[in-house]
């Protein structure tokens, strides 16, 4: 009996612990693909914009940092996604700015690389606007 007891209580801790962590949303990210890809473009617009010297810097890069790995980990297995424009364009500019977060995570980012992504995430924007 008290073996039987203890299986019980285990199965039901797993399936607690399965059914809380499976509910929780990914760093904010809500499921929908064309919401949170608009989130994740307002955060890298806000990151690509602060200013070098600005005591909210840190913060921002985090932020964006952390929403970046977010959506890349929950819409890169998505088959469904790899033949829009929309998805193709956003991965290009994510691995653009996390490439310089990784290689120069304390230096401001370049001119160079601040007109890109804007280029792309202005790209990303009209996809969306039309479907894709």
């Amino acid at each position: 009996m008290k073996r039987y007891l203890s299986a019980v209580l285990a199965l039901i801790l797993v399936a607690v612990l399965g059914l809380t962590s499976c509910g929780a949303s990914s760093g904010g990210l809500t499921g929908n693909y064309r919401d949170d890809t608009l989130a994740v473009v307002s955060a890298m617009r806000a990151a690509i914009d602060v200013t070098a010297d600005s005591p909210d810097r840190a913060a921002i890069q985090q932020k964006v940092r952390q929403q970046m790995n977010d959506y890349a980990s929950r819409y890169r297995r998505d088959d469904s996604l790899l033949k829009l424009q929309s998805y193709t364009t956003m991965r290009t500019a994510l691995n653009g700015l996390a490439g310089h977060y990784s290689s120069y995570p304390n230096r401001p980012i370049p001119q160079k690389l601040k007109a890109r992504l804007t280029q792309e995430l202005n790209q990303v924007e009209l996809a969306l606007k039309r479907g894709g």
